[in-house]
């Protein structure tokens, strides 16, 4: 274990006792529980002492064993339709990774004669594709997919093998990689964890209900913006790299090599599942905005086609679709469904759960009160999502996105409550925030892959991420606070 780890093993039931012997909220004992317990979940979160999803899965037994809620009630959020809508999110991301589709794709794209030898286009059609990829597909699997890819085109250039670490084409594109993947991620509701639990969260804890293509339509208006802040960042840091004379003929033939002609039977069946899942997932929202909300149309899709039963649709696909009938051979084994990322499915319950019984206990109202008062007693709307955005991204830093949501949605929610102003923009902002972590190794995983590459050095990293952030903050911030009301998004 490394010392911050030992430090929190014993840092976390420390917190409890001492939170647990305070005065704090004795006026209602549950509150006062509840707090003590958040603190130690918190610690453990942070520290990583043990593993993150096992530690969500304390939630439930401590707020039972101290008394706060039923074992019922603690254990209803691990049946919540949002755990279902990742499963079958994960489960078509595990048949597109089997069966090797986005991998594919990303070759397509890349052997195009159009990118050529040029790294500005390199560049922006690597970060382009990495971060579509990563709507779909988890930050992390497409992180990993994609470093092989970027060390293989670094490969093909003389003067990059001899710079290495010290190149800025390297350091720029590897970081790209990371970044385009968390950036990715906001663009749809699946695409990273904090997403669906800020929805799940709006919903259950404020009685805002965000459909699949009203957050596409929103992580849009922060996806592309900050894409292009991020090339363009890169393409200044590398405006003094001089064109290498000595460069082979054809960027493309390097992928077409790697690409297998056609699509096979398994591709071409995950590809039939994706498309009618995102096809169910979209159409609701696009039959609102046409014939309205109450229209019975609208209604039916949102009663009978929720987005969790869909993506049940279309996981189920994977297994019903044939490879082989003769040899009962279909797209998606067991073995591989099974072999998803359970551990954010025990960590979005454990999360929700500990956030319904900050609501029903009073700890969020509690905790709202608090800030509020200790800002004077009154607080903007407008400056109330900042602070969630800046707070959500420099938390994020130290922890990961999931645990970072499933901590600060609930007290941001109840911070809005008490200052009397709608929460939905700062939850939302503080959401999208989650993901845009830049700046330290241990802040996502996309930027521990990376860093783990040993191609670019850490205050490289601090450098590059340092300015994302800020970029990060304006441009959620902007998107959630103008550019979504003045479309009558929000």
């Amino acid at each position: 274990m490394e010392r911050r780890q030992i430090v929190g093993f014993f840092l976390g039931p420390l917190a409890f006792i001492s939170a647990y012997l305070s005065p704090l909220l004795r006026g209602n004992a549950k509150a006062h529980i509840l707090l003590s317990i958040f603190f130690f979940i918190i610690v453990w979160w942070v520290t990583e002492c043990i593993p993150i999803p096992i530690t969500a899965l304390l939630i439930p037994v401590l707020i039972t064993v101290f008394g706060v809620t039923s074992a019922e009630k603690a254990l209803a959020p691990f049946a919540n339709p949002v755990i279902m809508l990742f499963l079958g999110s994960f489960m078509l991301a595990q048949a597109m990774a089997v069966h090797g589709l986005d991998k594919k794709f990303a070759y397509s794209i890349l052997s195009l004669k159009f990118i050529g030898r040029r790294k500005p286009r390199i560049l922006f059609a690597f970060g382009a594709i990495t971060a579509f990829i990563s709507m779909w597909v988890s930050n992390t699997a497409t992180t990993a997919m994609m470093l092989p890819i970027a060390i293989g085109i670094l490969n093909t250039f003389p003067d990059e093998k001899e710079k290495g670490v010290k190149s800025i084409f390297t350091g720029s594109l590897l970081l790209l990689t990371a970044y385009a993947s968390s950036v990715g991620g906001v663009g749809t509701p699946v695409g990273s964890p904090p997403n669906l639990i800020t929805m799940s969260m709006a919903e259950k804890l404020a009685g805002f209900r965000i459909t699949f293509f009203q957050w596409m339509v929103i992580g849009f208006l922060v996806l592309i913006p900050m894409f292009f802040a991020m090339y363009f960042y890169m393409l200044f840091k590398m405006r003094k790299i001089k064109k290498s004379p000595a460069e082979p003929q054809d960027r493309g033939s390097l992928f077409h090599e790697n690409l297998p002609k056609g699509l096979t039977r398994p591709q071409k069946n995950v590809l039939i599942a994706f498309t009618i899942t995102v096809f169910l997932w979209v159409v609701p929202g696009l039959v609102s905005i046409i014939l309205g909300k109450n229209s019975a149309v609208a209604l039916w899709l949102e009663r009978n086609l929720p987005e969790s039963i869909v993506a049940l649709i279309g996981a189920s696909l994977l297994f019903l679709l044939p490879v082989n009938l003769k040899k009962a051979e279909f797209t998606l084994s067991l073995r591989h469904g099974l072999d998803i990322d359970w551990g954010t499915l025990l960590l979005f319950g454990g999360g929700l759960s500990m956030g319904i019984q900050m609501f029903e206990t009073g700890l969020a109202d509690s905790i709202g009160k608090f800030f509020i008062q200790s800002g004077g007693g009154s607080a903007s709307l407008s400056l109330i999502t900042l602070i969630s955005i800046v707070f959500c991204i420099y938390f994020t830093e130290v922890t990961s996105n999931t645990a970072a949501a499933n901590m600060t949605i609930p007290i941001v929610i109840a911070i809005c409550k008490t200052a009397g102003v709608n929460p939905l923009p700062a939850v939302l902002g503080g959401g999208m925030a989650c993901s845009f972590a830049f700046m330290m190794p241990i802040a996502t995983p996309p930027n521990a892959i990376i860093y783990g590459s040993r191609l670019v050095p850490l205050p490289f990293m601090i450098k590059y991420g340092f300015w994302m952030n800020i970029f990060g903050i304006i441009i959620i911030w902007t998107a959630i606070r103008v550019i979504a009301p003045l479309l009558g998004l929000l």
